[in-house]
């Protein structure tokens, strides 16, 4: 067994990853080429955000997206979950990649970028299990920009942005009625349902959830612990 010394200096070591990763400013910056998407007809630009900074109009467009996309996913359960998420969106732990169409004028869109939002991702730095994981909250797109290749593309960002900053996986919540979504994960991405995922902590309650919580471990460590 560990000695309790040796876990408070494990736990003391991973609470200062996850502090020095969220005190990244842009993560974006590490990875220039990933500011744009161009592919199959869509044309964007990428920025990154944190919950505390966010815009007033902004914030609108990011709830709108969000009841558009999955409302339909929740059922009956949306109107207590839009609460949840409502306040999710605007905490500071909160981190943004927002994604803008580009446009010949981007000096125009950067100013009045609401207009032109077509899509974000949340996501924060966090312990699961005493391991540090990046946890994708949200990966949104317009109906417009999905089907394009944008979705991995953010998933293969995020990864990165995981690994630069000594993560030990991504983990995320899918609702099981979105097959799409389950599907994009598990069989395009290659994630898996999570050891701490409802229906393999215990299959009798996991049958009454409506989600997974699905996972990509990057070491032993963390496959042993997240993906068991």
């Amino acid at each position: 067994m560990p000695k309790r010394r040796e876990i408070l200096e494990r736990r003391k070591a991973f609470d200062e990853l996850i502090k020095a990763a969220s005190s990244v400013k842009d993560h974006l910056a590490s990875f220039p080429p990933f500011r744009h998407f161009d592919s199959n007809g869509l044309s964007v630009y990428l920025e990154s955000g944190r919950g505390d900074k966010i815009s007033s109009s902004l914030k609108r467009c990011l709830q709108n997206l969000l009841k558009d996309n999955m409302e339909r996913h929740y059922g009956p359960e949306w109107a207590a979950e839009e609460k949840v998420k409502r306040r999710e969106l605007v905490t500071p732990e909160a981190r943004y990649i927002f994604v803008y169409e580009a446009s010949s004028n981007e000096e125009k869109v950067i100013l009045d970028g609401e207009h032109s939002l077509v899509g974000f991702v949340h996501y924060r730095f966090t312990l699961e299990e005493e391991m540090p994981v990046l946890y994708v909250y949200e990966i949104q797109l317009e109906s417009r920009a999905q089907g394009k290749g944008l979705g991995k593309f953010l998933m293969q960002l995020l990864e990165l942005i995981a690994r630069k900053n000594c993560m030990s996986a991504v983990v995320l919540t899918v609702q099981k009625a979105n097959v799409v979504a389950m599907n994009f994960y598990t069989s395009k991405l290659r994630y898996v349902v999570s050891s701490i995922s409802p229906s393999k902590v215990d299959p009798l309650i996991g049958v009454q959830k409506n989600y997974e919580i699905l996972c990509k471990a990057f070491d032993n460590e963390a496959k042993a612990t997240l993906e068991a």
